[in-house]
């Protein structure tokens, strides 16, 4: 189906002059109408609206391209229309739209509209060719030129054969999955930048989101069978096994969000190597894409830092709440257990709690090694944990030291690295013996040498973690506000990239070594960069475009909820004044939080665990004041819009 295959003369206004986008919207509707494809006027305006309020499809470059996929049209059709003033259109490099194109698409379409999107996009793409239609003398001009560039950009298409194509494709062009270690925002945001620039482009697709709450809108085998590409952005580990055979562009999950274009355009022309699983078939040296080491060591660590988090953050509110039923002046030395509500509450918590570093071994195990290195990597944890050595092994009274987070670190990689190492020694046995190796000799062998190394090197953890431990009580004044300063002002480096996890983890280690003030430093960092946004686009509106400014609203909710992702889309869209001024503010919050001597014992929550933070008004007057100052900084690099 050829595009003047769907637009007709009764379809075009050459001399369009609406005053804004809604009079805009309702003139073409009324175009669209004219063309008698439509079965319900109005029910197809509500589509269209309901399209516009997802995202502007004032696409750039002087085009807006409206459409809508509804029952109340009859036929596919298209309408056009040409502003040489220009419409304010939200377009999304803020300049007036030129050319609009309305694309009405019934359900019963597979579609339709999608390839017709495709179509026009890619021959808009000409700047000339805008030219040319923006001074076309007449209708019929105006479709002759539509129908030699259509031609000229798709020379070997035969007459109907997109037709034929829309009619007989099934499933998604391109597939895609998105996953982040927390799992909160940056999943879902990667998955919105992919399906919206995928819907711009006209290439259907489908994406997969590995959220905190599992795996959402899954990807069918015959959606595998069907696509010509699958996208992996992901910073954690994700099932592979199901895309052995098809090409795949594996990437990290914030190309997902700044680089959604390039990924799609990538996977819609097949520039992709094909994936080979471990386990079905062999690897292709000269076509697989190969992760760097740093880039293979930072998603086994995020894989076993996701699945840790809702055991820290659990127990560590669980705990918080215990101390806040609490009555410290019945026994100062049992304080967290005096009542018995508060008993209950930390006996849950700490139990909870207790999982963190077995699992974050783990888990960074099974992301190396697969599930075989599951075993190895929770018992290794839990040695590195409980700081049992060689000599404790022997003799119960000798003390140990828990060698703590880096413990567990070194643990869940030697797991993971010892366990690859023994399933290819082992894979020379008979094939007869295969059923023993993940039943016996695999979990036999990786967890008694992870444990006899661990009961070795953990007098040295343990001498580390307490030094790491002592350094942090043994701060004055000066000191800690710096490291606050530091730690929030990480948060708002990259938003969710590795400087906020690094920081983030930095915090729940701290937690694990009883020092709190870090975490209470490192929330209020990760709060700030979303409130500064929302307050600078209330007190400066003259700097954000209306759309912006709505969307800022949302960024209240996200900053209290210690959300720092919110901040994303106005940092992705102006990094250059964005990210310093919500570094400066967090940095702020960070240094304050530390000189008000604020204490946090639960590593999430936000604003909602206000009343298990010491000294909260300190607190929120940290807050507040690092949010006023990446408010003014960004008002003072960004500049009004004209």
């Amino acid at each position: 189906m050829r595009i003047v295959d769907l637009l007709h003369e009764q379809g075009i206004d050459l001399n369009f002059a609406p005053k804004n986008k809604a009079e805009a919207i309702d003139m073409l509707v009324e175009l669209m109408d004219k063309t008698g494809n439509l079965n319900d006027k109005d029910g197809y305006k509500e589509a269209i609206l309901a399209r516009e309020d997802l995202s502007t499809t004032g696409i750039g470059d002087g085009i807006a391209i409206p459409h809508g996929k509804t029952k109340a049209v009859k036929n596919a059709s298209l309408a056009a229309a040409v502003s040489k003033e220009g419409v304010d259109y939200d377009a999304l490099d803020g300049m007036p739209s030129h050319l609009f194109f309305m694309i009405a698409a019934p359900e019963g379409e597979n579609e339709v509209h999608l390839e017709v999107l495709a179509r026009l996009s890619t021959i808009l793409m000409d700047e000339e060719f805008r030219k040319s239609l923006i001074n076309a003398k007449d209708k019929k001009e105006f479709l002759n030129l539509i129908d030699k560039k259509e031609k000229e950009k798709f020379p070997d298409e035969q007459e109907g054969e997109a037709e034929v194509n829309a009619d007989v494709r099934t499933g998604y062009r391109v597939l895609a999955v998105t996953a982040c270690p927390t799992g909160i925002a940056h999943t879902y945001m990667a998955a919105e930048s992919l399906n919206g620039k995928a819907e711009e482009m006209g290439i259907s697709i489908k994406v997969e989101t590995n959220g905190s709450g599992g795996a959402k809108n899954v990807l069918t085998k015959e959606d595998i069978e069907n696509c010509e590409a699958i996208i992996v952005a992901a910073d954690k580990k994700v099932d592979m096994a199901r895309f052995d055979g098809k090409k795949v562009i594996q990437t990290k999950v914030a190309d997902g969000i700044h680089k959604a274009e390039e990924l799609i355009s990538r996977a819609a022309k097949g520039d992709a190597p094909i994936y080979h699983h471990a386990g079905g078939g062999d690897e292709d040296e000269a076509s697989a894409e190969k992760e760097s080491f740093g880039r293979q060591i930072y998603k086994h660590l995020m894989n076993g830092v996701s699945h840790m988090l809702p055991f820290v953050i659990g127990g560590g509110i669980l705990i918080a709440l215990a101390f806040l039923f609490d009555d410290y002046n019945i026994n100062p030395a049992n304080f967290g257990k005096n009542t018995p509500l508060a008993a209950v509450l930390k006996t849950i918590g700490e139990t909870a709690f207790n999982f963190m570093l077995p699992v974050l071994a783990g888990y960074i195990a099974m992301s190396i090694a697969d599930r075989p290195g599951l075993a190895a990597g929770f018992v290794g944890g839990a040695l590195a944990n409980s700081g049992i050595t060689i000599a404790s092994a022997f003799d119960a009274n000798i003390s140990v030291v828990s060698g703590g987070f880096l413990g567990a670190l070194f643990a869940g990689f030697l797991a993971g690295y010892l366990v690859l190492g023994i399933k290819k020694v082992l894979s020379f046995l008979p094939q007869s013996l295969e059923g023993l190796k993940p039943t016996l000799l695999y979990p036999l062998l990786g967890i008694g040498l992870v444990g006899a190394i661990l009961l070795f090197v953990n007098p040295f953890f343990g001498t580390i973690n307490t030094g790491i431990t002592n350094v942090l009580n043994s701060m004055g004044g000066t000191s800690r506000v710096m490291l606050g300063m530091v730690v929030a002002g990480m948060m708002a480096v990259d938003m969710g990239g590795p400087f906020n996890k690094a920081a983030y983890v930095f915090g729940t280690a701290s937690l694990a070594s009883g020092n709190f003030e870090v975490m209470a430093a490192v929330m209020a960092g990760g709060m700030g960069p979303p409130l500064a946004i929302a307050v600078a686009s209330l007190v400066f509106k003259n700097k954000f475009t209306k759309k912006d400014r709505e969307a800022a609203v949302t960024n209240f909710v996200m900053g209290l909820s210690f959300i720092t992702e919110g901040a994303i889309p106005f940092a992705a869209a102006d990094p250059l004044r964005v990210i310093p001024s919500a570094v400066i503010g967090s940095a702020t919050a960070g240094a304050l939080s530390m000189f008000f001597n604020c204490t946090l014992r639960a590593p999430h929550g936000g604003i909602f665990v206000i009343g298990v933070i010491s000294n909260p008004l300190g607190y929120l007057f940290a807050l507040a004041v690092g949010s006023v100052v990446g408010m003014f900084g960004l008002a003072l690099l960004k500049k009004p819009l004209k």
